[in-house]
């Protein structure tokens, strides 16, 4: 009787077990996996449900890259679903690369992923390279003339460079910037348009700018030349404006200066001329004073005003108007001393 209970309980526990087991291993994805031929065991879906993973997407995944021919372990899957990594993007980029006979480690397909690249796009851009279209680049060739240029650029993913490299603005722009250098250093605008290939085949344009860049260049082909403004002739035209407006205004400087010196000249005239008028408002007085002094006689006075009158006449003959009667000395006066 103790023999049978034992049995019973080990029965009940064995089916205990099982049930749980049920409960939390889906029995349909594990045969979905055998019969598949891509054997997921029993610990590792255990493992999955422990992690709150997605088991289903994991398994479905798996069955999907052995089935194509990648070599990938259930684990690796697991970890980059723990990294909260895109595990059906990765195994679709790892089945496309090879079939497409390219060459790409699980390692480096977690990685791009993990940087936050879209590693679907990079496997299909490596496939099949990508066209580019640039702005219209203007840029003054030597002789001053303004040329307008669109480039088509054709880029190929590279995917030892992706993680860490610039991206297509970065490259863009280095091209823009090799299109400006080359058309600057062509002698005149037709070279431009008579050649146009010879943008894309200059050292500019063609150096190498790819070797930090996430992306290999195919190919740089210009799609369309316009030619626009002489800004040459209008930077001429205007450094002759500018060149008026500075004479205008040095010329207007001096003016100003020049009539500033003649209404300073004429105050000092002003002011000599009231000095003299003041200096000979005090003559009478000073000659009152001399005769009260008795410093000059009457004779001397009138001697001095005949020297007087002889200069007015004779400053009067010498100009051109003649002798005025309003120049001419006054007639003497008999002096009760005479």
């Amino acid at each position: 009787m103790t023999e049978y209970i034992g049995l019973i309980i080990g029965g009940a526990i064995i089916a205990v077990v099982l049930l749980t087991l049920l409960i939390l291993v889906r029995p349909g994805l594990w045969f979905r996996a055998l019969i598949s031929g891509t054997y997921v065991s029993v610990f590792a879906l255990l493992r999955m449900r422990f992690k709150h993973l997605d088991s289903q997407m994991l398994v479905n995944c798996y069955i999907k890259a052995r089935k194509s021919g990648v070599k990938v372990k259930i684990a690796q899957l697991e970890v980059h679903a723990q990294a909260r990594g895109n595990v059906e993007t990765v195994v679709d980029a790892l089945i496309a690369a090879h079939n497409a006979g390219i060459s790409l480690s699980n390692d480096v397909a977690f990685a791009i992923d993990l940087a936050g690249r879209n590693i679907k796009d990079a496997i299909k851009h490596s496939i099949t390279p990508k066209v580019i279209q640039t702005d219209k680049i203007s840029a003054i060739a030597k002789d001053g003339i303004e040329v307008a240029v669109k480039a088509k650029i054709t880029i190929r993913t590279n995917l030892k460079r992706i993680i860490g490299g610039v991206l297509e603005e970065t490259l863009i722009a280095r091209v823009c910037e090799g299109i400006v250098t080359a058309i600057g250093n062509a002698n005149n605008h037709k070279e431009i348009v008579e050649n146009p290939d010879r943008i894309s085949k200059s050292s500019f344009v063609t150096r190498n700018i790819t070797s930090d860049a996430a992306y290999d260049i195919l190919s740089i082909d210009v799609a369309d030349v316009d030619i626009g403004r002489n800004i040459g002739a209008e930077l001429q035209i205007d450094e002759a404006e500018a060149t008026k407006f500075i004479a205008m205004a040095e010329a207007e400087k001096r003016r100003s200066e020049a009539i500033a010196s003649e209404q300073e000249m004429r105050a000092l005239t002003q002011e000599m001329r009231a000095r003299v008028v003041a200096a000979e408002a005090e003559l009478p007085r000073a000659i009152a004073d001399a005769f009260a002094r008795g410093h000059i006689s009457v004779t001397e006075y009138y001697k001095m005003q005949n020297l007087l009158s002889d200069t007015e006449m004779r400053q009067a003959i010498a100009s051109p108007a003649g002798v005025s009667r309003d120049v001419l000395p006054p007639p003497r006066k008999k002096s009760k001393l005479g």
